[in-house]
This record gives structure tokens, C-alpha cells and sequence, in this order.
């Protein structure tokens, strides 16, 4: 039988990716960018429940130390934050990165939503997720149906636009910044950590 720490054995992943508000585990959350072998994910969550790798809010992930990990993935977690702990979670982002660190980020762009509200569309299916038909409604104040469930964590308490997040990125520090529009009204940033800080 071959020697499992030999030349023949796989290598450990040499990155690490912190999945902020990882929710369940289910792989498919965890952006393809972080699929491949050289990515190892480290869960973060606040609600024990979706059992992470490390429990508390994205506002002070002091478990996590500076410069340790290569990227942050964020996936529709700024908007469940009050709009003064936003600075709060970015500055803990750009915390824990190594320098030229990588934030991947997505959430509901507001200005896409508000056309919904506009045409009176507040609580039409606009698109199906994994949870289901996701509404104006559900973006703008937190799915529904979860929140009906008693989830409280699924309540949004803020908002952005491009315009907002660039603001805010830029200002947390994070260069190189840049924004796009998804197709399931989401807004989807990248920026990094500055070589020195």
C-alpha cells in the first residue's frame, strides 16, 4: 500500500477561501472560482444551526486572524446587516485577507428591484432560486417564506445600488474595485486587499 503522505499523494490546497455567512453546506453555494483543488473553504456563520467551521457575525470574525486567507466569498450577506455595521464587515473582510487578497461578492441590487416595485410587481415571481420563486418583496425586506418559517437571520435590514457599494468598498480600502450586474437582480463585486496596507 502506497505511503498516503508520499510524492504520489494529493497536494493540500494551498488557498483558503472564507465562506462568510456560509449558510448550509451545500458545495454549489461556494462560487466556482473556489471549486477547484487549490481552494480550501473555511465555513463562517453567525446562526450554529448551519454548523460552520467558526460561529459569529461577519461584523467581528476576530477567530479569524489578519493576513490569513486568500479570499472572501460573501453571498447575500451585507443586506442582512444594519446600514452602520456595513463598514464594520468590510473592514473585517480586508482584516483577515493577505495583501492583493481577494472579496467576491454578491446581493440584491436595489436599483434593478425598485423597477419591480415601479411597475407594481412588488410580489410577483421575478426569478426561481434554490428556496423557490424569490419576489420584489422578498429582496428589498428578506425571503418570506423563511422568515415566516422563524428564521430571523433571513431579514434584510439595508440596501445598495452600484453606486453605494463602490462607495463603500472603496472607502473600507479594497482597490481594483469593480462591479456587474447579474441576471437574478443581483449586483456582484470584486475588489482586493492593497499590496501594503
Amino acid at each position: 500500500m502506497p505511503d498516503p503522505s508520499g510524492p504520489d499523494a494529493p497536494a493540500a490546497p494551498a488557498k483558503i477561501v472564507l465562506n462568510v455567512g456560509c449558510g448550509y453546506p451545500l458545495r454549489q453555494k461556494l462560487h466556482p472560482h473556489f471549486h477547484g483543488p487549490e481552494w480550501r473553504e473555511v465555513r463562517l456563520d453567525l446562526d450554529p444551526a448551519v454548523q460552520p467551521d467558526i460561529v459569529c457575525s461577519i461584523t467581528d470574525i476576530s477567530p479569524v486572524e489578519t493576513d490569513s486567507v486568500d479570499a472572501v466569498w460573501s453571498s447575500h450577506n451585507l443586506e442582512h446587516l444594519q446600514r452602520h455595521e456595513v463598514p464594520l464587515a468590510l473592514a473585517e473582510f480586508i482584516r483577515v485577507l493577505k495583501p492583493h487578497g481577494l472579496l467576491l461578492l454578491t446581493l440584491p441590487d436595489l436599483q434593478q428591484v425598485a423597477q419591480l416595485v415601479v411597475e407594481d410587481r412588488l410580489e410577483d415571481s421575478a426569478y426561481i432560486s434554490q428556496s423557490g420563486p424569490i419576489t420584489a418583496l422578498d429582496m428589498i425586506f428578506g425571503h418570506t417564506a423563511s422568515l415566516a418559517r422563524g428564521n430571523k437571520f433571513m431579514a434584510h435590514r439595508t440596501g445598495f445600488t452600484a453606486r453605494t457599494l463602490y462607495k463603500l468598498l472603496t472607502e473600507a480600502g479594497f482597490v481594483e474595485v469593480m462591479l456587474r450586474r447579474g441576471s437574478s437582480f443581483d449586483l456582484w463585486a470584486t475588489g482586493h486587499k492593497p499590496e501594503r496596507v
